[in-house]
């Protein structure tokens, strides 16, 4: 598994992540295991979670109760902010943030945090207050890096600028939806992070599995399948655009062999400013299925080509 750097730091994560939001949920604790341990096994570091993920944070407790000594040999990332359940807990005030690192560290039975995320902007809590608690928790050797979620460039750039005006430990990381068809963030997050050296983390590469080769135009979502059990997410992403998209996408990538899964794993990583990108699975086999389809590196040509095919402009790109 092919690994690269956090940004501009020197934090080295996998190329294909983890995504552990499926855990303490939708998957029992058993099919949890085999998929940390599949994932393991193929050379994935880089595990991802949150406080907010699985029945309370229960995400973080099968991690803690699954990983024992191979913790040392990870990337784990977490995050806070957004809002828990019923429980109300949500924002980036010192008071929450000091709180909420405990609480995953207790969950996850680990004495430090490699990547600690602000989930979601807070619009109530200073910047520069929540920059400095984030700086105590790296001091005193909690965390070890701190990094975003969801972010506007505008939120990116204010906190770089504070972080270098007060001297305290900046973001090396920004984690954003980002496929072939879901390209938002190139209008202005993607030129902050290559300003900043700010290390791209991407979820949902697939779309919601839009990118899968699962769903077609005209027909319902097959039984099982991620949105067929996600109602909520079909009218963003079963669209004819999308659908229209994918469909010439699967074309291109059979005529070179290859499937579609690959040629979306590819394009993402093809970028400089990817350091991982972030992958669920709600089985060992497809853990494996993944890691299988990482690794095709596309030509100058083929880049070209893709681009003929999804081009910015293009009306499902939002």
């Amino acid at each position: 598994m092919k690994q690269r750097n956090l940004g501009s730091s020197g934090l080295r994560v996998s190329e294909l992540g983890l995504g552990c939001n499926n855990f303490g949920g939708r998957l029992d604790f058993d099919v949890s295991r085999s998929v940390i341990d599949a994932a393991l096994d193929a050379g994935i570091t880089f595990l991802d979670t949150a406080d907010a993920y699985g029945k309370d944070a229960g995400s973080e407790r099968v991690l803690g109760d699954v990983l024992g000594h191979r913790r040392k040999d990870i990337v784990l990332a977490t995050k806070f902010g957004r809002a828990i359940e019923t429980k109300g807990k949500r924002g980036s005030s010192r008071r929450y943030i000091m709180s909420a690192v405990e609480d995953s560290l207790r969950r996850l039975k680990t004495d430090w945090i490699d990547l600690y995320q602000m989930h979601y902007p807070d619009p109530l809590t200073p910047v520069e207050e929540s920059l400095r608690a984030l700086d105590d928790l790296v001091r005193d050797g909690k965390v070890r890096y701190i990094g975003v979620s969801n972010h506007q460039a505008w939120q990116v750039a204010d906190a770089e600028w504070t972080a270098r005006t007060c001297s305290l430990n900046r973001f090396v990381s920004v984690q954003e939806e980002y496929s072939l068809v879901v390209r938002g963030i190139e209008r202005e997050v993607v030129p902050a992070i290559r300003k900043y050296g700010i290390g791209l983390i991407a979820y949902r590469p697939l779309a919601s599995g839009v990118l899968s080769g699962k769903y077609k135009r005209g027909m319902p979502p097959p039984e099982g399948s991620r949105l067929a059990t996600l109602k909520h997410q079909v009218g963003r992403y079963l669209t004819d655009p999308y659908l229209e998209t994918a469909a010439r996408l699967e074309t291109y990538a059979a005529s070179r062999g290859r499937s579609l899964i690959e040629l979306a794993f590819a394009w993402v990583a093809s970028h400089d400013f990817l350091s991982s990108l972030i992958v669920g699975a709600s089985s060992a086999d497809q853990v494996r299925e993944n890691v299988a389809a990482s690794g095709w590196i596309l030509t100058a040509e083929e880049l070209a080509e893709i681009g003929r095919i999804v081009t910015p402009d293009d009306p499902s790109n939002t």
